[in-house]
C-alpha cells in the first residue's frame, strides 16, 4: 500500500483562465472539423475572442484570491504569473484582432492610392484575408496562449518543457500559412521547427543535468540543493547554462537569433506581431522564474554570462538591422536589440530587475502588434510592400497610418514621451543600481543605432518620392484591425506620459512564491 499513487491536489479555480483557454482552443478544432468553410469565419472570431475575454475576466475576478502552489507544487499562481497570464490575453486579444482582417466585405475603393479608387482584383482579395482563408489559425492561436500561460506559471522544469513544446508546436505551423509568399513562408516553419528542436534537446539536457545535480526537477529542490550545496557541483553549471539556451532561443537573442529575421519574414505579418510580442512575454516569465527562483543561489556563474548575451544581442540586432531593406527585417533585427535591453533588467537580479522587466515587456508588445498590422496593411500588386522603398510617400497617401507608425517607430527607438524611452529607462536604472552601468552604456549606445534606421524610414515616408513606390497601396483597415492599432498607439503613449500606475502595479506583483 506503500506504493500506491497519490493524486496531487489541484487548485482548478487558480488554473481557471488556462483551462478556459484550452477549452475554446478545442472547441475552435471541433468547428474546423463540422462546421461548413462558409460558415467557420464567423463563428471562430467571436468564439476565439469570447475565450481570451472570458479567460482575462476569470483571472482578474479570481486571480488575487487563489494564489498559491498547486499541482504538486509544480504550478505556481503568485503576482508575476498573474501579471504576466493577464499581458498574454490582452495582447493576444489584439493580435487575434488583426488576424482576423478580411477585406473581401469592403467598398471597391478598398484600395486607394493618391486618392483614386481601385478595386481590389480577387487576388488580391483573397491574399487579405489572413484568418478567413485560413480559419484553423484560431484554435492554434488559443493553444498556444494556453501554453505560455502555463509557461509562465510552470515551477517544474518537465512542466517547463510540457509548457514550451504546446506554445511552439502552433507557431511553428502559424508560421506556415501565409498564402501569397508560400514558399518564403514554408521555409520559415521549417527553419523555426528545426532549430526549434534543438533548442528544446539542451533544454531536455540541461533539465536532466539539474535533475542529476538536485534529485528533483522543481525549482524549490533545486535551489534547496543549491543553497546547501549537497549536489554534484560539475552538473551544476552546464545544467544552468544549457536550460538558458533553450529560453534565449524562445526570445531571439544572440547568438539563438538566426531563426528570427528570416520566420519574422516568411509568416504571415499579423501572426509575426502577435508572436513577437506574446512569445516574449511568455519566454520571459519563465527566464525569470528560473534564474530567480530555482538558481538564484548559482549567480555569480550564470549572471555574467547572461549579461554578455544581453550585450551581444543589443550590438548585434543594433548593427544588422541598419542594413536591411525589408521592413519585417528591420523590426526583426530591433526585436533581438529589444531582447537583450531586457535582459538588461534580468539581469539586475532584484525586485527592480522584474518590475522593470515586465513594464518593458507590456511596452514592447503594444508596440509591436500594432506596427506588425500597419506592416500588413501597405501593399503592392496584391501581396504585402515591406521593401523600405516601397513605403516612399507613404505619409502623403495615407497620412494617418504613415503618423500612427512614425509614432510607433519613434517608441521603438525610445524617443521621450513615449512608453520606448520609460520601459529603457526602467531597464537601464534597474541595471545601474545593481553594479552593471557598463550594459547601460552599451544599451544606450545600440539605441541610438537603432534609431538611424527608424529615421531612415520615417524620412521615406514623409519626405520620399511617391513616384518611385510603384503600384504601393493602403489597405483600408477593418474596424479589428483599426482597434488593434488605436489600442495599441493608446497605451504605446499612456506608459509614455503616465507609467507609474503600471509600474506600481508590476512592482506590486514582483514576488515569486518559492
Amino acid at each position: 500500500m506503500g506504493g500506491m499513487f497519490v493524486a496531487p491536489d489541484i487548485n482548478y479555480t487558480a488554473l481557471l483562465p488556462m483551462i478556459i483557454v484550452f477549452v475554446g482552443g478545442l472547441v475552435g478544432v471541433t468547428v474546423e472539423g463540422f462546421a461548413s468553410r462558409r460558415t467557420r469565419y464567423a463563428v471562430q472570431v467571436p468564439l476565439s475572442v469570447a475565450t481570451l475575454v472570458l479567460a482575462l475576466v476569470a483571472l482578474i475576478l479570481l486571480g488575487r484570491d487563489n494564489q498559491g502552489l498547486t499541482a504538486a507544487d509544480t504550478v505556481a499562481i503568485d503576482g508575476v504569473a498573474l501579471s504576466l497570464q493577464g499581458l498574454v490575453l490582452v495582447l493576444s486579444i489584439l493580435g487575434l484582432l488583426a488576424m482576423s482582417e478580411r477585406f473581401g466585405g469592403q467598398q471597391p475603393d478598398a484600395f486607394t492610392q493618391s486618392g483614386v479608387s481601385t478595386p481590389g482584383s480577387a487576388e488580391e482579395t483573397l491574399a487579405t484575408k489572413v484568418g478567413a482563408t485560413t480559419t484553423e489559425v484560431y484554435p492554434l492561436t488559443l493553444m498556444s496562449v494556453g501554453g505560455m500561460m502555463l509557461f509562465v506559471s510552470a515551477n517544474d522544469l518537465l512542466l517547463l518543457f510540457v509548457a514550451l513544446e504546446i506554445l511552439s508546436l502552433p507557431l511553428y505551423v502559424l508560421t506556415g500559412l501565409a498564402r501569397r509568399r508560400r514558399l518564403l513562408s514554408q521555409e520559415a516553419s521549417l527553419k523555426y521547427f528545426l532549430l526549434g528542436s534543438f533548442s528544446s534537446a539542451f533544454y531536455l539536457f540541461g533539465a536532466v543535468l539539474l535533475y542529476g545535480y538536485a534529485g528533483s526537477m522543481r525549482f524549490a529542490d533545486i535551489a534547496a540543493a543549491i543553497s546547501s550545496e549537497v549536489g554534484m557541483d560539475g552538473l551544476l553549471v552546464p545544467g544552468v547554462l544549457l536550460v538558458a539556451v533553450g529560453l534565449l532561443f524562445k526570445v531571439g537573442a544572440v547568438p539563438f537569433h538566426a531563426w528570427t529575421p528570416d520566420v519574422y519574414q516568411g509568416a504571415p505579418t499579423p501572426v509575426t506581431g502577435f508572436m513577437a510580442a506574446c512569445t516574449k512575454v511568455a519566454a520571459f516569465g519563465a527566464m525569470l522564474r528560473v534564474l530567480y527562483v530555482a538558481v538564484e543561489g548559482a549567480r555569480l556563474e550564470w549572471q555574467p554570462v547572461i549579461a554578455v548575451v544581453a550585450a551581444l544581442s543589443m550590438v548585434v540586432g543594433a548593427l544588422l538591422s541598419i542594413v536591411q531593406t525589408d521592413v519585417k527585417r528591420i523590426l526583426a533585427y530591433s526585436s533581438i536589440a529589444h531582447a537583450g535591453f531586457i535582459l538588461t533588467g534580468v539581469v539586475a537580479l532584484d525586485v527592480s530587475g522584474v518590475t522593470s522587466t515586465m513594464f518593458y515587456l507590456a511596452t514592447y508588445g503594444f508596440m509591436t502588434i500594432p506596427a506588425f498590422a500597419i506592416v500588413a496593411l501597405v501593399r503592392s500588386a496584391g501581396t504585402e510592400a515591406t521593401l523600405v522603398d516601397q513605403w516612399a510617400g507613404l505619409g502623403r497617401r495615407s497620412p494617418w497610418i504613415a503618423a500612427s507608425f512614425t509614432f510607433l517607430l519613434m517608441a521603438f527607438a525610445g524617443i521621450p514621451l513615449t512608453s520606448g524611452f520609460t520601459g529603457k529607462f526602467a531597464v537601464f536604472s534597474a541595471a545601474v543600481s545593481q553594479g552593471w552601468a557598463w550594459l547601460a552604456v552599451v544599451g544606450v549606445l545600440a539605441s541610438a543605432v537603432t534609431a538611424y534606421i527608424y529615421f531612415v524610414l520615417v524620412v521615406q515616408m514623409w519626405l520620399g518620392d511617391a513616384d518611385a513606390s510603384g503600384d504601393t497601396v493602403v489597405v483600408r483597415p477593418s474596424w479589428m484591425t483599426s482597434v488593434a492599432i488605436l489600442v495599441g498607439v493608446a497605451m504605446t503613449l499612456a506608459l509614455g506620459i503616465m507609467p507609474s500606475p503600471v509600474l506600481d502595479l508590476a512592482q506590486s506583483t514582483a514576488a515569486f512564491l518559492r
